[in-house]
């Protein structure tokens, strides 16, 4: 709890405004010596081995270890820092088995011998193959603390698109717009979410940043837009404070799964993700509910109120306990702390080193032109972005159709109808459970045996959602009748829901496998072509539904996903052949 505290926002603030006389971290304490392989290190000439002293007699009980004995790659912990992304660090198959090869050993207390460069800089590396300080030693509760945490902040920020819903009739009353125009409120806040993380996400990887100040200034800034958003009595000020809600809650979006790949290794990063999924998809599916009964109890001010009542603790949890997760930003306050401490400026993170080399036109190129270019050249990425934005924005129009089916066929209050929503957190916890089976009983123990499989091995459980993402909308556009019980149509959307959980997670991992250089520039482009289709269809799917009704409006959206399955197979089929030919593509 004292490590938690000291790393989170409020500790750093304490730290700072007493010089550093409370919450200290190791090297700041009187009883703290120099690693001797960091002093052996910094006397050694350039170019030098380092090697760290072994003993046959070990009094301390502490094993060491000799470079000449062991692979010095091996020891040298493997830091990921992704996804929704990892960074250059790539997720390839040596990286795979260095990283095995270094969980078997953090069981062990072996010190880790620094490397020296040519010009003398000492690099600051973790003490020990245990080394606490490093994201992927924390304990099981603690890395499963910052799971929650942070998939408890995605869900308060996605529940804040849909949350708007129920309230779409009420506004279009009270300011006397059309319907297309009551729903631009919705479509900008999740077109805000999708914009952000070409801004957020690449803020985040700069070293002396790291993730939590993102974290924290984006939670602060939504928590304080929040109170006008409830309050104002124009609609064209309402649309605008919608969209900066959205835009400063995207973080959430950008960073998430790059903080949970910071803790968690390669071979087990997909549960956490599975989780960040499943709080993403069952947000937009709880907001009707509690704003449906509001609305109808009160006004359509009070669905924004509740955004204050949940932001407000949130943000309050996550400057007192949310650490930074961030191997680099760590790394290089270490190093900072180490020069403070022997006067010695040789002593420096590689982070650091590479922090000099960024540009602010570096960082524009990875965030906005990159996406662009690779999405225009690349067809395999092009048919994941169309794919994933079409069941992302089919997800979207049940905001719009669900009023169209649940109070005209089954006379549905507005609450009722909030919580025929329901169904899709229902679906999604299906296949949450089995993806989760997946990975426990073929995934892992396959990569285990047989090293990391190919990216399009990985695309495998995609395909089955992509059935199940068809067949449940038939069900829906076909069972949506008076004449047949509401329980029906609903089953529709639990295998819809169902279905899209395993297309996100094969697609998660198969684009930074597949592209891993370029893996931040391709979350970033699948964020934003996903949030516009999505908004696109808040637009869209009142009309749509309207002028060719339920049935055939939701057979057409049925129709067009049956393309997905093909395309999904023709990926797993002929995917190999065509990263070879793509100059982006991971040819390792």
């Amino acid at each position: 709890m004292y490590d938690l505290i000291r790393d989170a926002p409020l500790g750093q603030f304490i730290r700072a405004i007493t010089s550093n006389k409370y919450l200290q971290y190791p090297e700041e304490r009187p009883d703290f010596t120099l690693p001797p392989q960091y002093t052996r290190a910094l006397n050694s000439s350039p170019g030098e081995k380092i090697t760290t002293p072994s003993s046959p007699s070990d009094d301390d009980g502490i094993d060491e270890i000799n470079e000449t004995d062991t692979d010095t790659e091996s020891l040298n912990i493997v830091r990921t820092t992704t996804i929704t992304r990892p960074n250059s660090q790539a997720w390839t198959p040596e990286r795979f088995e260095a990283e095995r090869t270094v969980s078997l050993q953090r069981t062990k207390t072996l010190p880790i011998a620094p490397q020296k460069t040519q010009d003398g800089i000492v690099l600051v590396d973790w003490y020990t193959t245990d080394d606490p300080a490093n994201p992927y030693n924390w304990s099981r509760y603690k890395r499963a603390f910052v799971v929650f945490l942070l998939c408890s902040y995605t869900f308060v920020v996605y529940i804040g698109s849909s949350i708007y819903a129920p309230a779409h009739d009420a506004v279009m009353h009270r300011f006397g717009v059309s319907a297309a125009a009551a729903s631009v409120p919705l479509s900008v806040y999740v077109v805000a979410y999708g914009v952000g993380p070409l801004v957020f996400a690449p803020l985040s990887e700069i070293p002396i940043i790291g993730r939590n100040p993102i974290y924290i200034v984006g939670t602060l800034l939504f928590f304080v837009i929040s109170f006008p958003t409830a309050v104002t009595e124009g609609f064209g000020s309402f649309i605008a404070l919608r969209f900066l809600q959205g835009l400063f809650g995207s973080p959430a979006v950008a960073n998430a799964g790059a903080s949970f790949s910071d803790v968690y290794s390669i071979i087990y990063v997909g549960y956490p993700l599975s989780w960040w999924c499943y709080f993403a998809w069952a947000g937009p599916a709880t907001g009707p509910v509690i704003a449906g009964f509001a609305v109808q109890a009160e006004n359509w001010h009070w669905p924004m109120w509740e955004l204050v009542w949940m932001s407000g603790p949130m943000l309050l949890v996550m400057i007192i306990l949310l650490p930074e997760t961030s191997s680099s930003n760590i790394l290089l306050r270490r190093a900072q702390r180490l020069r403070k401490l022997t006067g010695n400026d040789n002593l420096q993170s590689q982070s650091e080193i590479d922090q000099r080399h960024l540009t602010a036109s570096g960082i524009f190129v990875d965030a906005i032109i990159k996406p662009v270019e690779i999405v225009i050249k690349d067809p395999a990425v092009l048919f994941v972005n169309a794919y994933t934005s079409l069941f992302y924005g089919i997800y979207f129009t049940f905001f719009e159709v669900f009023p169209l089916v649940f109070p005209p066929y089954y006379g549905f209050n507005l609450g009722q109808t909030g919580l025929a929503f329901l169904a899709c957190e229902v679906g999604a916890s299906i296949g949450l459970l089995g993806y989760f089976a997946y990975l426990h009983f073929y995934m892992i123990p396959l990569n285990l045996k047989h090293g990391l499989q190919s990216p399009e091995r990985w695309l495998m459980s995609g395909l089955v959602g992509s059935v199940m993402l068809s067949v449940g909308l038939f069900i829906f556009a076909w069972t949506a009748r008076a004449d047949i019980h509401f329980l029906v149509p609903l089953v529709g959307v639990v295998i819809f829901a169902a279905g899209t959980m395993p297309i996100f997670q094969a697609i998660f991992v198969w684009l930074p496998l597949t592209y891993p250089k370029y893996a931040a520039s391709l979350f970033a482009g699948n964020d934003l072509s996903r949030a516009s289709m999505a908004a696109g269809s808040v637009m869209f799917a009142r009309p749509l539904f309207i002028n060719v009704g339920v049935d055939k409006g939701v057979t057409l959206l049925g129709g067009l996903s049956v393309g997905g399955i093909f395309g999904m197979a023709a990926i797993i089929y002929w995917g190999a052949g065509l990263r070879a030919k793509s100059k982006f593509a991971n040819k390792a």
